[in-house]
């Protein structure tokens, strides 16, 4: 053999050598399966649209607090994006609690005949932690603090793996009476549970993102709801602290700086476990704050007539109402692909939330027929350019203490007080603080909004309109404190 074929020969041989060694190198493997999205959905109590020191409307000047300071939630506004026109689904937290659990309206779900037709046993609606386990069985799923639901159903009754119970405000009080909620303060170092229940909820976290399962955490805190709680150097520091013309109570401040610090450990917790890339968390609040500290009488009269500013202001009204006020929530929300420090216009509601985690998880299936929620991911991912195309074209929002109902399309919004008979109509865009009633000047536009609010109640064939015979209105027990 020449030298030149034993060159040829040997360098053959040493090639395929180096590639036998090397090809698992250069070999294309499946590309690591995508990581489920972890959510947290973290619900406050009674917390008011301008009760907190983040702008929530870069376009009301006056949508925060002249005297709160909540850092995290500026810090979590920073992340992520904040709805100007997010709601509550009601202006009491019984409904709303409802409403999130099922992506359900509260006009759909009734009040008088909730607790019959929703119990443990019933097939026709699919709570969110039963929803994801069907995306992924590897979700695990937990609800610490204010469950609230007023019926037979627990936590777990609905797939969740780990809660507080069947816990209400009670659970939350310090031997506060009804008579004296709004002017007892109580001093402690776990005012409302919530180190508690923020202690539950990290440790909830780490071990599932240890154990590698996907996990739905909601975290119901007490707070803001009277009485007032907080930890005592805090209470000195907003009674050294200049009073606002807004909000002026050091108890309440005292007690939100303090909710707000737990919010802060949550948003630490996702950073220390380094799950931030695969990890939305939702802020909201069950209604919006009460209208003055303790509650006026007259809830619906005009602004006009009180000689001090809602608590709410610049909108109108609070809790137990369905003006702005007792509606309009701070809605956040920050995790993958959302732009920091984004504000959306496009309106969306808790009944919202269901849908959009089951689109954000990646369900490929149909979700029940009688949702009324749509999947916000769009908003999310792309703010006002979003596709986002409603089911219902209008937002239908009902309170069943003093009942009236309220309908929002565009930025008209119609409020018919059955009692009353009576109709009003605004025009939110012009009119965030609904001071001019335009149903007289402009019927047509009243007409058509009560005709779409008519045939949705019809539609979902609600109590109103179809008042059970054989169920009366219980009085609420004393301790439910709404």
């Amino acid at each position: 053999m020449n030298r030149l074929n034993l060159f040829t020969t040997r360098y053959h041989a040493i090639m395929a050598l180096l590639l036998f060694v090397l090809f698992p190198a250069f070999q294309v493997f499946p590309a690591a399966p995508v990581k489920k999205p972890n959510f947290i959905l973290i619900l406050c109590d009674d917390l008011g649209y301008t009760s907190s020191s983040q702008l929530m409307n870069s376009q009301l000047p006056n949508s925060r607090s002249d005297y709160y300071e909540t850092p995290s939630l500026e810090r979590l506004a920073s992340k992520g994006m904040r709805f100007s026109n997010g709601y509550a689904p009601c202006a009491l937290c019984c409904p709303t609690r409802r409403s999130l659990q099922f992506g359900q309206t509260p006009a759909r779900q009734g009040d008088l005949l909730f607790k019959e037709n929703y119990h443990p046993d019933f097939k026709k609606v699919t709570a969110i932690p039963q929803m994801l386990k069907s995306i992924s069985p590897d979700y695990r799923a937990a609800h610490y603090g204010k469950w609230d639901l007023r019926s037979d159903i627990f936590p777990e009754d609905i797939g969740y793996d780990e809660s507080d119970g069947n816990t209400g405000n009670l659970n939350g009080d310090m031997n506060s009476s009804k008579e004296t909620k709004w002017t007892d303060l109580f001093l402690n170092n776990d005012p409302k549970r919530m180190e508690t229940i923020t202690l539950r909820a990290l440790n909830f976290m780490t071990r599932q993102s240890k154990s590698g399962h996907p996990f739905y955490l909601q975290v119901s805190h007490y707070a803001t709801h009277v009485d007032f709680q907080t930890r005592e150097e805090t209470y000195q520091k907003y009674l050294q602290k200049k009073k606002g013309a807004i909000h002026n109570n050091p108890g309440f401040a005292g007690m939100l700086d303090n909710l707000d610090g737990a919010i802060g450990n949550l948003l630490d917790k996702i950073e220390e476990l380094g799950i931030a890339d695969h990890t939305y968390l939702i802020l909201m609040t069950d209604n919006g704050g009460v209208e003055a500290i303790p509650p006026v009488k007259n809830k619906f009269d005009h602004p006009s007539t009180f000689k001090i500013p809602s608590n709410n202001f610049p909108l109108r009204g609070g809790k137990w109402t369905l003006y702005e006020g007792g509606i309009r929530v701070p809605f956040m929300v920050m995790g993958p692909g959302i732009k920091p420090g984004s504000q959306c216009d496009i309106p969306v509601t808790g009944w919202d939330i269901l849908p959009t985690l089951a689109d954000l998880a990646g369900n490929a299936k149909p979700l029940p027929a009688n949702l009324d929620g749509t999947s916000f991911r769009p908003l999310l991912e792309n703010g006002k350019e979003g596709n986002f195309r409603r089911m219902e074209e209008a937002l239908v929002f009902h309170y069943f203490g003093n009942p009236h109902s309220a309908i929002r399309t565009g930025d008209w919004k119609l409020i018919k007080f059955w009692n009353l008979k009576k109709i009003e109509l605004y025009n939110l865009s012009e009119d965030p603080g609904e001071l001019t009633d335009l149903a007289q000047s402009n019927p047509g536009k009243a007409k058509e909004l009560e005709t779409k609010l008519m045939a949705y109640l019809e539609k979902v064939h609600a109590e109103i309109l179809y008042p059970p015979k054989n169920i009366i209105r219980v009085k609420k027990n004393k301790n439910t404190n709404d």
